[in-house]
């Protein structure tokens, strides 16, 4: 397993940044929620997945409560994996996905 691992910073644009690498489950994903609970409360943030190996739906629901808290984006591309986790469970349509650019997709 890849230990999880979540950074807080700012993107080019002073927007908050989070940035996820490694496995989130069940037992990982509070580590995510309390980051993003305690990264600017109620600002936007932009959460950075490209570097997730690996994502269940604990990790899904995890972003879905984010979301309903603040406002939020995800930077992609989305790792294939929660990709697929997203489009099999309807999720995909609730996140504004961005490239590396800061672009909507």
């Amino acid at each position: 397993m890849i230990a999880p691992k979540v950074t807080v910073g700012t993107d080019a644009a002073g927007a908050r940044l989070v940035v996820c690498s490694g496995e989130f489950d069940l037992d990982t994903t509070g580590l995510l929620v309390k980051v993003c609970e305690e990264a600017a409360p109620a600002e936007p943030l932009i959460l950075d997945v490209t570097q997730v190996t690996f994502a269940d739906s604990s990790f899904l629901n995890a972003l879905i409560r984010v979301r309903n808290s603040r406002p939020l984006a995800l930077r992609g591309p989305l790792p294939k994996q929660l990709l697929r986790v997203m489009e099999m469970t309807g999720a995909l349509s609730l996140f504004e996905i961005r490239d590396g650019t800061g672009r909507t997709r």
